[in-house]
């Protein structure tokens, strides 16, 4: 095997189960039950061990037995949690995942792995007894071999299991599902054994032995989780004969790991008859894959040549409407229904849960509050919204920002809460929903909220606002607090101070077609909500006509179209106003807007409600002329030009046409 293949997917699995790990840290931390989170610390820093083993990572291997060692004692009851060995355990968890990220074969360990290692032993004792080593296998045979003839005979339930043929970490995965068979009951046996699974390279046939008392879908679900199975089998037996393992499934080079505790195992001259278990299917031809791990870039590109494809779409949709040839129609018809269905599997093959991205900041809510001397209590919802690749990767810092400024200026020292009537620990909650065809990420705590006199005195003292202001509304405040350098921190630290936050925030979501709203009330807490569309490739957007320019609004922010009329726009207070049945709403013109001049006295005009959360207005066009699905490009603004749009498109006749960011206007 040549472990450089597989060095992301290794990063991508580790990147998992140290997620896992510090979800089960601060479970610990928050009073848990410490037995189940401690199981499931060991078990994720057992996988990244047996991974790393493989992957001839001996720096990763070694430091994660030694962390095993110590918490194989707190699995055992011998070694008690404190906050000191919190505080190491945590420690040891960034310093595995530095290691992760660095990891190459031949490298030792880090300083900071070195470092996390003594913290530990100094906390808890010293080193573990047995020496830990990693040794790639040359492929010779001969060495001592353990032969677990008899590990599939008694009584218990036998689960035999068969790997996809395109497995890729055949061990890992292995052990991974005979872990989640040892959360269901007793393992009694296996076969192979667990290191000479953990040791394989190609795709296993093995079969476990258990006492449980889970039932057979139960038992085939825990096994199916640990990914890349062909076919699980499970029987019942009283009494059974040797069931030895097939040779012929095991790799001719394996990985070994040798200790002082156990004699040197190789993964291969173990017995053939463990097949004699499992049925002729699963002896017969190699099962196909259900699963097939793909680059981010090939999605890419075919969102690409799909949202192309789309535009080829709409100009043959201009070209044959209204043609007399009913068998051209038809088979436009086809295509047109035929590209719709293509791009929606493509646009749902890229949807991922917005849980990849916030698992990890538990952690950092906890670092940051334990930096300031706060209590917080951070609860994640919605972690199961989907939302494509391309925008969450782009939300994560614009999170950050806001959850460290949450922390750091929204929720209140211990002290002070208990003296303003709250509960010491703040409430800080990260939420995530859909409207429509956008997702929804709310950050809201209970703090002291934005002081807004505060506030004033700095945006008057900077000119942000007319002289004379008396009060900021939630807009202006969001305008104020997201202008480059805008802070009324007093002192800089580690967190906060320098001006930047909102700022990031706000830019970083208006580029990506969104808005940012912002609700505050002082003494009650802070609420920010991002509105994100789904997918920044393809959207469906109403087109409006101004002079002769075409102009795209996208429908998520549309809510209704009005010809106009004298009983819908009227005069308030030397203002144009849009009486929409029990609502007065502002009134905007695209063609002011755009600085195309007034328009002709005579020329009819149409009104777009357009909106933005809880915002309305009306927009006139003078001519709305259809709608289309758009493919959205990138789009960089001419110096010192209008902040108005958020990227261009091709539309069906092949002219171009300016997006309009419906978020600038409202």
């Amino acid at each position: 095997m040549d472990p450089s293949r597989y060095a992301e997917l290794f990063r991508t699995e580790s990147r998992e189960q140290l997620s896992a790990v510090n979800r089960a840290l601060l479970a610990i931390e928050q009073g848990d039950d410490p037995r189940e989170p401690v199981a499931a610390i060991f078990r994720g820093v057992h996988t990244i061990k047996g991974m790393s083993a493989t992957m001839g990572y001996g720096a990763v291997a070694e430091f994660s037995h030694e962390l095993e060692s110590l918490l194989d004692k707190m699995r055992e009851g011998e070694q008690g949690v404190s906050a000191e060995l919190m505080d190491a355990l945590f420690a040891a968890a960034d310093a595995l995942e530095d290691g992760v990220e660095r990891a190459k074969e031949g490298t030792v360990m880090s300083e900071a792995m070195q470092q996390a290692l003594e913290r530990l032993h100094d906390v808890a004792g010293g080193r573990s007894t047995a020496e830990f080593r990693v040794v790639r296998a040359s492929g010779a045979m001969g060495a001592p071999v353990e032969v677990l003839a008899n590990a599939l005979d008694g009584p218990g339930t036998l689960v035999h299991v068969v790997q996809e043929p395109t497995v890729l970490l055949a061990g890992v995965r292995a052990f991974m599902a005979i872990q989640r068979l040892r959360e269901l009951g007793e393992v009694l046996g296996c076969v192979p054994s667990v290191e000479q699974l953990q040791a394989a390279t190609a795709a296993q046939t093995f079969s476990v032995r258990l006492h449980t008392t889970a039932g057979v879908a139960e038992l085939e679900r825990a096994v199916r989780s640990a990914g890349d199975v062909a076919t699980v089998r499970i029987e019942e037996r009283e009494a059974a004969a040797p069931a030895p393992t097939p040779a012929s499934a095991m790799p001719a080079a394996p990985i070994e790991i040798e200790s002082p505790s156990h004699p040197m195992r190789r993964a291969t001259d173990l017995l053939d008859a463990a097949s004699d278990a499992l049925g002729p299917a699963e002896r017969g031809a190699a099962p196909r894959a259900r699963h097939v791990r793909i680059e981010l870039a090939r999605l890419d590109a075919l969102l690409d040549l799909v949202g192309e494809l789309v535009i080829v779409r709409g100009r043959l949709q201009a070209l044959t409407k209204g043609t007399a040839n009913a068998a051209l129609q038809d088979a436009m018809d086809d295509a047109t229904r035929l590209i719709g269905d293509l791009q929606m599997e493509i646009m749902t093959s890229r949807l991922v849960p917005v849980g990849q991205v916030f698992d990890r900041f538990p952690r950092l809510v906890r670092d940051v509050a334990r930096s300031l001397g706060k209590d917080v209590l951070f609860s994640i919802e919605g972690k199961d919204i989907e939302i494509d690749r391309s925008v969450l990767d782009e939300i994560g810092e614009p999170v950050v920002h806001l959850l460290r400024n949450a922390v750091d200026h929204g929720l209140e020292a211990p002290a002070a809460r208990e003296a303003a009537g709250k509960a010491r620990a703040g409430r800080l909650v990260l939420a995530a929903s859909r409207d429509r065809s956008a997702v929804v990420i709310t950050v809201k705590d209970d703090g002291k909220g934005i002081p807004r006199a505060k506030v004033l005195v700095r945006a008057l003292q900077l000119g942000l606002v007319a002289p004379g202001t008396e009060r900021l509304d939630d807009d202006a405040l969001l305008r104020c607090i997201a202008h480059p350098g805008f802070s009324t921190s007093d002192e800089v630290t580690a967190v906060s101070g320098r001006g930047v936050g909102v700022d990031a925030v706000l830019n970083r979501v208006r580029a990506l077609g969104g808005t940012v709203e912002l609700h505050t009330a002082e003494g009650q807490g802070t609420t920010i909500t991002l509105r994100l569309p789904v997918t920044l490739a393809i959207v469906r957007a109403l087109l409006a006509k101004v002079g002769g320019e075409r102009y795209a609004l996208p429908l998520t922010h549309v809510r209704e179209t009005l010809e106009r009329g004298p009983a819908v726009i009227r005069p308030v207070q030397g203002r144009e106003m849009l009486v929409l049945r029990d609502e007065v709403l502002p009134l905007l013109r695209l063609r002011d807007v755009v600085a195309l001049g007034p328009t002709e006295a005579a020329r009819a005009e149409e009104i777009v409600v357009i909106e933005r959360g809880e915002r309305r207005a009306g927009l006139v066009v003078d001519e709305l002329t259809g709608q289309e699905d758009i493919v959205v490009k990138a789009f960089d603004g001419a110096r010192d030009g209008l902040a108005l749009f958020s990227g261009a498109t091709i539309l069906a006749d092949g002219a171009p046409a300016l997006i309009v960011d419906i978020g600038s206007l409202l």
